[in-house]
């Protein structure tokens, strides 16, 4: 039976201070603090990741959907996390730092002890309940003055609550339930000074997001109002394709600094898609697609296009190959629809199913011929393989699709007027 909101909440009091342990179960610091941003209305506050100091000293952000698992002994995270040191953004509030020991109004002296979040959906969280502790009004005789516990809701405390405006905390806070390219509409249609403002409060990576929606001449109107680490950290935040597509079109001066404030894996990932012409398999695609070794399960496949972070092209399809197991890969092997792993029994190996008739592109193939490929095989990705054999990367067909489409599609798209149903 499902456990109820209140069994399954986590106080945060009792999160601080666990270890934080990698996919191997090796220690790689400890929790000190939970990341979290104001909705407008009725909305709970989100999550939005834990920080999480290191054995260096140094703390860093591990955002929510990198925690797999939360137990009363550790926290358990999958995949990479960005090393650079944490600076806290305008509208990110603290709990332990901002909330623990803050007075709620009330007849009598009152503060906030505790903090508690529940998981509303896969790896997204939400504050849920507040701990507060107050103590009775003394007598003039001097008795009493005992102290009380209680529990309220979030939106019991007004600082938690946040009115509809158009400032940038409620404009951030409006963001965080909309949809890349909508809020990307909302950036292009705000003046440029209330634009800056905006963007500097927003997280790297819902700004990183929005802007692979703009119209290439608004991405680098609004990459030149960063400085430049900031303006590194939202590259790195984008697909690699999409940075490199930005790069491209600036000043080459500009382009190399930023690439050298880039964390070298970042960068690395952006400068071998530099190397191909823009129209082509290798500068459309993206070298992180979902990669598997040969002795791979159907269950460990699942498993694998299950991450929230990939996008369903990327999810619909895994390539197998030699080790390594990252791009440039080993040998290519061979592709596995997801459909097929669905089918199939979770203990079967996947190299014991690969579609060889699929014919992978190869880095150099112009888009007239990646175009005529996703029609023929009726595909939403597709591998691309080097001429020594390795896996590069892989296509996917919104790719396909943006370079197929007018310079100014996204813009045109914009401008025009939305039309809204009143059935």
């Amino acid at each position: 039976m499902p456990m109820s909101a209140k069994e399954s909440a986590v106080f945060i009091s009792r999160l601080v201070g666990l270890p934080v342990v990698d996919a191997a179960g090796d220690q790689v610091g400890r929790v000190k603090d939970v990341v979290f941003h104001l909705r407008t209305g009725t909305l709970a506050p989100r999550v939005r990741g834990l920080v999480v100091e290191l054995f260096a000293r140094q703390r860093i952000f591990v955002p929510m959907i990198r925690v797999h698992n939360i137990t009363v002994n550790q926290v358990a995270i999958l995949g990479q996390v960005d090393t650079r040191r944490f600076k806290k953004r305008e509208t990110e509030w603290l709990v332990a730092t901002d909330l623990f020991d803050r007075p709620v109004p009330r007849d009598v002296p009152t503060r906030i002890y505790d903090v508690s979040m529940i998981q509303v959906r896969n790896r997204e969280w939400e504050l849920f309940q507040i701990a507060i502790t107050s103590r009775t009004r003394v007598s003039r005789f001097g008795f009493g003055g005992r102290r009380v516990t209680d529990i309220i809701q979030w939106n019991q405390v007004p600082d938690l609550v946040l009115a509809t405006g158009r400032s940038p905390e409620h404009l951030v806070a409006k963001f965080s339930d909309m949809k890349p390219a909508d809020i990307a509409q909302e950036l292009h249609d705000l003046d440029p000074d209330r634009l800056v403002e905006v963007i500097k409060a927003l997280d790297d990576e819902t700004l990183a997001e929005a802007l692979e929606e703009l119209p290439g001449d608004e991405q680098i109107q609004l990459i030149s109002k960063l400085e430049t680490n900031r303006a590194a950290d939202v590259l790195a935040e984008m697909d690699p394709d999409d940075a490199a597509d930005l790069i491209k079109d600036l000043p080459e001066a500009v382009a190399e600094d930023l690439l050298e404030h880039m964390e070298p894996e970042d960068a690395s990932d952006v400068r071998r898609l530099l190397v191909y012409g823009e129209f082509t398999a290798g500068g459309m695609m993206t070298p992180e697609p979902v990669v598997l070794g040969t002795d791979a399960t159907v269950a460990e496949a699942l498993a694998r296009i299950r991450e929230e972070q990939l996008t369903p092209a990327l999810a619909s399809m895994v390539f197998v190959t030699r080790p390594p197991l990252e791009t440039p890969s080993g040998r290519y092997v061979g592709a596995v629809h997801f459909q097929q792993l669905l089918r199939a029994a979770p203990t079967l190996m996947v190299a014991t199913m690969m579609d060889h008739n699929l014919e992978p592109l190869s880095p150099d193939s112009p888009l007239a011929q990646v175009s005529r490929f996703f029609a023929t095989y009726n595909l939403v990705v597709a591998p691309v393989v080097d001429s020594d054999g390795a896996l590069v990367g892989a296509v996917t067909v919104d790719d396909v699709l943006d370079h197929m489409l007018p310079d100014d599609w996204r813009g045109t798209q914009m401008d025009e007027p939305v039309e809204v149903s009143h059935g």
